[in-house]
């Protein structure tokens, strides 16, 4: 296959991506299956995944204007068929995406609140990561893994936060805040998002 239109490439691990507009490394330690195309390095300006293999992305994948980021220890897998548009994607721990995935432009997907909830803490947590502060004197903070089964579909400007598991089938409809499962086969929507059907 030859990737055309819109700057789609071939993601190959470590190797540039030819007239992109930026110039930032594509990452080494991932997996990535055949047909998976990108149309900027910039997608992984916040990946620091330390993993072996921070990053496992199926066949024919289609990944645009979007930002796959991840802490230290964070894992990000997608299965294949997947349509990755305009999308924040960022693990502290893990991300799961199944195949035949559709997410639309704004969706922002989180495993952690990234920063602690108490007041005091989250002032110690914002020096901390301040230019002049010391990322290792960070406070504690949760984490949960997000898993999306197959065949799901994410409207516009989604939220999904830790912890949330979305079932085979299931329709988040635009805008919607997911904060808890959403059943396999449901249509949920709203903030916080509420189920309108379940086949």
């Amino acid at each position: 296959m030859t990737p055309t239109g819109n700057n789609l490439q071939l993601l190959i691990p470590g190797v540039a991506i030819k007239n992109d507009w930026v110039h930032f490394p594509i990452p080494v330690n991932m997996r990535v299956g055949k047909n998976t195309v990108i149309d900027s390095s910039s997608c992984f300006k916040k990946f620091f995944s330390a993993l072996p293999d921070g990053l496992n992305l199926g066949n024919n994948i289609t990944i645009q204007s979007s930002e796959l980021a991840t802490e230290i220890n964070g894992y990000i897998e997608i299965g294949d068929y997947c349509n990755i548009m305009g999308t924040t994607i960022i693990a502290h721990e893990k991300i799961s995406i199944g195949s035949y995935v559709y997410i639309g432009f704004g969706t922002t997907i989180v495993d952690t609140d990234f920063h602690p909830l108490d007041p005091g803490k989250r002032m110690t947590d914002t020096i901390a990561i301040s230019p002049a502060g010391n990322k290792s004197q960070r406070p504690e903070f949760s984490s949960s893994p997000v898993v999306i089964e197959d065949d799901v579909w994410i409207g516009f400007n989604v939220t999904i936060l830790k912890g949330v598991t979305i079932g085979k089938g299931a329709v988040i409809q635009p805008g919607s805040v997911v904060t808890k499962n959403v059943s396999a086969g449901s249509v949920v929507s709203g903030n916080p998002a509420q189920l309108l059907s379940n086949d």
